[in-house]
């Protein structure tokens, strides 16, 4: 269960990257946010020690605004993000790519 307080909103959509490598779980990621409205607040639960840099760079890539680490009553590393509008796509079977037209 996470832990919120004013400045970390619920979250919409949890995704549980426990144990995957970075490249899963962007995967994971982009599959459980396709189609979920502009404005969600998306918690990534992600152990690859790399996810603190990923994350990131994947939300600056995309245009998606990336909001950091946020409590965790489980002492996991929890990262939030809110999905925006006008975000790029991204490949399904490659979400560090951006979509062609």
């Amino acid at each position: 269960m996470n832990v919120t307080t004013p400045d970390d909103p619920a979250p919409g959509i949890t995704v549980d990257g426990t144990g995957l490598l970075c490249v899963t779980l962007m995967l994971r990621l982009r599959k459980d946010i396709d189609g979920a409205d502009p404005g969600t607040v998306v918690h990534v639960i992600a152990t690859d020690l790399a996810a603190p840099l990923d994350l990131p760079a994947w939300c600056h890539m995309t245009g998606h605004h990336y909001l950091g680490p946020v409590p965790d009553t489980a002492g996991r590393p929890v990262y939030a993000l809110r999905l925006a509008a006008e975000a790029h796509r991204t490949r399904p079977d490659a979400p560090w790519h951006r979509s062609t037209p």
